[in-house]
């Protein structure tokens, strides 16, 4: 029988919170080929524009073990930083998980920074166990934020 899992993630990052929930979120399908070419060949939205209910789709290299993901946008409060999004198709959709959702929230701290949150939860099909693909995914999430984090400190005018 599937079981439902989740995963945790939290860390710091000295660029303030809504900087960085407009790059690493709601505009990475823009950054990503650019600042990490090497895994996202190409990124696009594929319905609606950035609303609840909008689809983006990712296409991976080699890198990745699967070419693509699509994720629809369930819940997002831009002015509390936090979204919801399930993934719909690609991403071991349909080969190891039955359903997968992330839900991202970047809160401001006292020192004009942001402390990411990411809760990932996922079910596997019967008969799936998972070995690294958890710290896989804690690493590229980490990438995401770490890459859009770099990009921002290097170009203080964007997303302001």
């Amino acid at each position: 029988m599937a079981s439902t899992n989740s995963w945790t993630l939290e860390f710091e990052s000295p660029v303030e919170a809504p900087r960085l929930f407009r790059a690493a979120v709601l505009d990475w399908h823009t950054l990503a080929p650019k600042l990490a070419p090497h895994i996202v060949a190409s990124a696009h939205t594929v319905e609606g524009e950035g609303n609840i209910g909008s689809v983006r789709q990712f296409n991976f290299t080699s890198a990745m073990p699967f070419s693509l993901m699509k994720e629809k946008l369930e819940f997002l409060d831009e002015n509390k930083c936090e979204c919801k999004s399930t993934l719909i198709e690609g991403g071991g959709i349909g080969t190891a998980i039955e359903t997968a959702t992330s839900h991202i929230k970047v809160e401001p701290t006292a020192s004009g920074g942001s402390v990411v949150k990411v809760e990932s939860t996922y079910k596997l099909l019967p008969g799936v166990e998972v070995k690294d693909e958890i710290t896989k995914a804690k690493d590229s999430v980490t990438a995401i934020f770490k890459g859009a984090e770099v990009y921002l400190i290097a170009n203080p005018d964007a997303y302001i």
